[in-house]
């Protein structure tokens, strides 16, 4: 099944186009080449039935007991959807579009001379930049780049990366049922993962206890790792995981932490989105 009403399956097969956006339960919005453009209307009614059948073979519900749901759908699809009450004019909901196909690290940057050392030299690296940045796209150009032969253990939050490396392991966080239980947490998989042998552990956006684990995993011989977060400078990551790692380890002191966490990653890319849209690295920051 689609992971769209059939009136929008032409907007989703635009590759150019990253998220289709619901507003109030009828109006379209969709983002192509990093620029919102309003599309034809839906009729009223539509969205709400469409996400109840997508939803119902996942054993998800979205109504006014769960009035908001996150999901990823068969076809890759990330769903984020809000039903009112809680969505006050009406339903919203936000698909972001799952494209499999690898953007060439020379997009963005003017050379990717510095991107081949970073994955030569198998230094951790850390990732930043605003939503919707291309965070995740620099990490599927760079494992593009990576050996075939590298076990790549890949952990997401909602599946994202479109990785074509022959020998990787998937692993996808899980949010608790309807009764509460059941929840896999971006820090169980972390614990597993270090026990099935990677190449390199990518975990697709640290925001987390995981954090701690991570650094840690990083600090005692686990190289070449890549992480993402939401920061608006190289420095701002740093802070961001510095945060992070006191959350999960409140009796520590932060100096202590700084010090883990700067041992922890070599480089922190940060990337930002330009006006005309384009997506590029602003600037690295080499540490140690």
């Amino acid at each position: 099944m689609s992971a769209l009403p059939t009136i929008l399956d032409e907007l989703a097969h635009d590759p150019h186009i990253t998220d289709i956006l619901i507003n109030n339960g009828v109006e379209v919005w969709y983002e192509r080449l990093g620029s919102l453009h309003r599309g034809d209307d839906l009729i009223a009614g539509t969205i709400e039935a469409h996400i109840e059948r997508v939803l119902a073979p996942l054993g998800r519900r979205l109504d006014r007991l769960s009035p908001m749901v996150d999901a990823r759908l068969p076809d890759g699809t990330r769903m984020c959807a809000v039903v009112p009450p809680i969505a006050v004019g009406g339903t919203c909901a936000a698909f972001r579009l799952f494209h499999d196909d690898v953007r060439p690290l020379r997009s963005f940057c003017a050379t990717d001379d510095t991107v081949d050392e970073l994955l030569s030299a198998r230094g951790n690296v850390l990732i930043s930049g605003a939503t919707g940045s291309g965070k995740t796209s620099l990490v599927a150009s760079l494992l593009d780049h990576l050996a075939s032969t590298e076990r790549l253990v890949i952990i997401e939050d909602t599946r994202e990366l479109p990785v074509r490396g022959a020998n990787s392991v998937r692993l996808e966080a899980r949010p608790a049922n309807a009764e509460g239980r059941g929840h896999v947490g971006l820090d169980d998989l972390l614990r597993t993962a270090l026990r099935l042998r990677p190449d390199r552990i990518i975990v697709g956006e640290v925001r987390g206890p995981e954090a701690l684990t991570l650094v840690e995993a990083m600090n005692t011989g686990h190289v070449g790792c890549m992480s993402t977060v939401h920061a608006n400078s190289a420095h701002e990551a740093l802070g961001r995981i510095d945060l992070l790692v006191s959350r999960a380890a409140p009796n520590w002191r932060l100096d202590d932490i700084r010090r883990l966490v700067r041992s922890a990653f070599g480089t922190v890319i940060h990337l930002e989105r330009r006006a005309n849209g384009e997506r590029e690295i602003d600037h690295i920051v080499h540490l140690g």
